[in-house]
């Protein structure tokens, strides 16, 4: 391995030295983002956009075979369309970038650079909306948002960022909950078959549910350091946006109702999650449906006679059931190693002299380095076992890492106790469904509700901050 190189790997502190660091190091080293003249806002590498750009084709994919269309929203919201809905603008109040001059001309109203976009799309269904002929209407935008947060960080919170946002529209309230709550398993179900991220679905309870909402739903992961990651939403509304915004139409019984609506949102805090939940201390390790190179091909003595003609002729052969790179630079094998390491390429594929006697190649797994000597006759055949196998391990050590991490507890004193000996993780705990508990659980003990999970269980009768009967089980935890 190069001086060069060594000194790269080295500068990546260890995640168990300071896990902020590291993920920092990751960042950087593997050139995801770069950072930029004003705070807060990053630029996306083409390594992270590819990943980001994979993400988005499988998802997509999803939507479209549950009957969304995609549609573009404005930029600008003039501020009197975005006061429309009360509790939707006072959620967003803090965190929005206002427009006031075009030009050198002052604006005669303040333009919001878009948060989310609940409310130019019901300005759009209140213009195209009239009978039940025209529901529901399906739509998703793939765009970028504004958030001015002050505390920032690459992909987990920035002030601009990429996203897609889907917001339904339906006759009746229950057309509209089953949309919620199907978008939330197409999320759930996304995280764990493409990402290898286990997620626990749940709904937010009342003051941590999103501005305007009659309900959210959410997935929550666990990252390796015993932290939460809110990984994606779906929001049901009810017709309160609908009668904020005057949208009527006229039903089957010829009656004037107001529609129900919903919207939910994965962004790319996804790569954050990524990173988090199956990263070590040599760079990235990344899921093979998102990975910009699943296999790369390393050539071996590659000034021999022979050995380059061979690995491009393997690189032919697999670009056709996988995405495939072939690096024959004239940098040292070793260096190589680290690089595609640090890039975190699921599968490298190695093939030298003796290699090409034997009819035979070397694979070696990003997730575990263990070694498989394949016949190249069987290429086609074990590269997808291989990747599949890979997947299936990541997903395996990030759900054993959360149960590894999650504890029952009955009393807040047995909560900070239990991160005192382990450190941070999911807390699962019992709780009346009182506000003023649930702000006093986190003051007194430094974890916050996270959610309140599909599937419940009965810890105990009493709530774990005052004692009195408990409602329901809820998952806690600090969060990113």
């Amino acid at each position: 391995m190069s001086d060069q190189k060594k000194k790269m790997v080295e500068e990546i502190t260890s995640m168990d030295v300071d896990f902020a660091k590291w993920y920092t190091d990751i960042v950087k080293k593997a050139e995801l983002i770069e950072y930029t003249s004003v705070k807060g806002c990053m630029v996306i590498r083409p390594y992270a956009y590819a990943i980001w750009e994979n993400i988005q084709r499988i998802l997509d994919g999803m939507f479209k075979a549950t009957g969304h269309e995609n549609v573009c929203m404005p930029m600008f919201i003039p501020e009197s369309l975005l006061q429309k809905e009360k509790d939707h603008v006072e959620g967003f109040a803090p965190e929005v970038a206002w427009v006031t001059h075009g030009g050198s001309e002052k604006l005669e109203e303040r333009l919001c650079v878009r948060p989310t976009s609940e409310t130019l799309f019901c300005e759009h269904y209140a213009n195209i909306i009239h009978s039940h002929r025209d529901l529901p209407k399906l739509y998703n935008q793939w765009v970028s948002v504004v958030r001015w947060e002050k505390t920032t960080r690459p992909f987990l919170r920035s002030r601009e960022f990429l996203w897609q946002e889907g917001h339904t529209i339906h006759a009746t309230a229950q057309e509209a909950i089953e949309e919620t709550e199907r978008m939330l398993n197409v999320y759930a179900d996304f995280c764990e078959k493409y990402l290898a991220i286990p997620v626990v679905k749940g709904r937010k309870t009342e003051s941590d549910k999103f501005a305007g909402a009659v309900s959210t739903y959410c997935i929550e992961a666990l990252m390796h350091d015993g932290k939460a990651l809110q990984a994606g939403t779906s929001h049901y509304f009810g017709d309160g946006f609908a009668k904020a915004f005057d949208i009527q139409f006229t039903s089957k019984e010829n009656k004037l109702e107001y529609p129900h609506q919903t919207s939910w949102g994965m962004t790319t805090r996804l790569i954050g999650a990524v990173i988090m939940t199956h990263g070590d201390d040599n760079g990235l390790v990344l899921p093979p449906a998102v990975a910009p190179i699943q296999v790369i091909i390393l050539p071996i003595a590659q000034h021999k006679p022979g050995v380059l003609d061979k690995a491009n002729e393997v690189k032919a052969r697999l670009e056709k059931i996988c995405r495939v790179k072939l690096d024959d630079s004239d940098q040292s094998p070793g260096w190589k190693f680290a690089e595609y390491e640090m890039k975190g390429v699921p599968l490298r594929l190695e093939i030298g002299p003796k290699d090409i006697e034997n009819n035979q190649c070397v694979i070696v797994s990003r997730f575990d380095r263990s070694k498989t000597v394949v016949s190249l006759d069987e290429l086609e055949e074990k590269i997808p076992q291989l990747l599949a196998q890979l997947r299936d391990n990541m997903y395996q050590a990030a759900l054993d890492n959360r149960e590894k991490r999650t504890f029952d507890c009955t009393t807040m004193d047995e909560i900070t106790e239990t991160l005192e000996k382990n450190g941070d993780g999911f807390i699962r705990a019992m709780w009346c469904g009182n506000e003023e508990c649930e702000d006093e659980v986190k003051a007194k003990t430094g974890v916050g509700s996270r959610c309140i999970p599909f599937a419940q269980e009965n810890l105990s009768d009493k709530c774990i901050c005052c004692g009195k009967p408990a409602k329901t089980m809820l998952y806690w935890g600090k969060a990113y």
